[in-house]
């Protein structure tokens, strides 16, 4: 078995057609791409996005901002969903309404968006309180893998390319994010995300007697374009992860 996975696209169009491309290129089929949530979110292009992704049919998951673009009132909404909303097409939102929360792909691989039980919780990572992302100890990790019975167990929600071996050899794997680099939040305390790159992320899963290997691919886009209309669209902190990989640089 041979298979891309992509996450957190996010509404960045061309980031995902050079993903989409590449891994073309790797021999990889279109069958053989899962997608791990958060879509279309941001300030980019939601509703091409939307077009492209309806249109491939991949096995896709539910993220937490792919809940929020249909359940939240639209006066409530989250600025990266408010400014995703006015892209998307009521056929867009009924795609978002179908998604599970989490699926087992061809009896091999457990697909979820952040963590087994909750959409918005990091995995393989944590927060202190002083705002430092850190590996999150494995026996908490495992705790919440118990019950999976899959070999290899898929997430993103962090943008960050990670493989965790588990004490019993199975694998989860975060391809990181297809459309962005850098973020910020506040819970469980203010920290930032910074994947210290601009290139669109995804990752390559292949199963050979018996044993996964994961290879992840980093790969250029015209980013300094999304960086521009992200910033027309007044959000700086998008322009500046988009431009440089992190927070708080020059678009």
């Amino acid at each position: 078995m041979r298979f891309a996975a992509i996450a957190d696209v996010h509404g960045n169009c061309p980031a995902l057609e050079a993903v989409l491309a590449d891994i073309a290129v790797q021999g990889i089929a279109t069958s053989d791409i899962v997608n791990l949530g958060d879509s279309l979110s941001g300030p980019l292009e939601a509703g091409r996005t939307a077009d492209l992704l309806v249109s491939l049919d991949l096995v896709t998951v539910r993220g937490n901002h792919d809940r929020y673009l249909v359940e939240h009132a639209t006066d409530a909404m989250h600025s990266w969903e408010a400014d995703a909303f006015a892209q998307l097409t009521p056929a867009h939102l009924d795609w978002l309404r179908t998604l599970p929360f989490s699926c087992v792909w061809r009896d091999e691989v457990y697909l979820c968006h952040a963590t087994p039980k909750e959409d918005n919780t990091y995995w393989l990572e944590t927060v202190t309180p002083e705002g430092h992302v850190v590996q999150r100890p494995l026996t908490e990790v495992e705790a919440w893998a118990e019950g999976i019975g899959q070999s290899l167990i898929l997430c993103g929600h962090t943008h960050l390319a990670r493989t965790v071996r588990l004490s019993d050899g199975r694998l989860i794997v975060n391809p990181g994010s297809v459309g962005g680099p850098a973020y910020d939040d506040d819970k469980p305390y203010p920290h930032k995300i910074e994947a210290g790159h601009v290139f669109a992320s995804y990752a390559i899963c292949e199963k050979r007697e018996g044993n996964w290997l994961v290879t992840f691919r980093q790969v250029p886009y015209d980013h300094m374009a999304m960086a521009e209309l992200a910033r027309r669209n007044g959000r700086l902190d998008w322009a500046s992860g988009l431009a440089t990989g992190f927070l708080g640089g020059e678009p």
